[in-house]
């Protein structure tokens, strides 16, 4: 049998069920140990498979943890596409981050943003960080520009400055998630937007 033939055996669902299992495992790892204290060995026992599954999905962890960010980034993305005919752009606004609250309700969020933060200096994590945060620019900034349109927020600041001050209460509550247990996504979600609301207050 021709490679090519073996190729046209795989089941695409499969393959990209299989890939999330792994993803889910390491992100439950990477939370529970920290980065440099998971192995793909414990990876693959979390995820219930043999290391050459690991390694034919995956040719390293740093691979792996990649794998996990552009994941997040690619659902950022998709988050707003799916919205582009929304009406109400401070609505789109806060549901956004009513969905990242709840995405980092997650027990394992916390400890994955501690996991992320230890190996920042590396620099393919770099550029997927930058990656992701220039995602989430595009797609919040033309909806804080609509809501100025619309009269719903503060226009003394251009909207790309009033997305880049969204993005620094982001970053504060993603941070703040990260090293205070006391601190939850679920008790201070309606905080969070109450903040927001006060920074675009119009």
């Amino acid at each position: 049998m021709r490679a090519e033939d073996v190729a046209r055996t795989v089941d695409p669902e499969k393959h990209e069920a299989r890939r999330l299992v792994i993803i889910d495992a390491a992100l439950t790892c990477f939370a529970a140990t920290g980065y440099a204290g998971t192995s793909t060995a414990a990876i693959c026992r979390q995820a219930g498979i043999g290391s050459g599954t690991f390694f034919h999905y995956f040719p390293t962890k740093q691979s792996l943890l990649l794998a996990i960010l552009a994941y997040g980034t690619d659902e950022t993305r998709d988050w707003f596409a799916a919205r582009a005919a929304d009406a109400d752009p401070l609505a789109v606004v806060e549901a956004y981050l009513d969905h990242t609250a709840e995405e980092m309700s997650d027990p394992r969020m916390a400890g994955f943003v501690r996991a992320v933060s230890a190996v920042m200096g590396e620099p393919e994590v770099e550029v997927a960080l930058a990656l992701d945060s220039r995602v989430l620019q595009d797609g919040l900034e033309p909806w804080i520009a609509r809501a100025q349109v619309a009269g719903q927020v503060r226009t003394d600041l251009t909207a790309r400055d009033l997305t880049a001050w969204v993005l620094v209460v982001l970053d504060g509550f993603l941070g703040r998630l990260a090293v205070d247990t006391d601190f939850t996504a679920e008790d201070q979600q309606g905080t969070l937007r109450d903040v927001v609301r006060r920074v675009l207050a119009a």
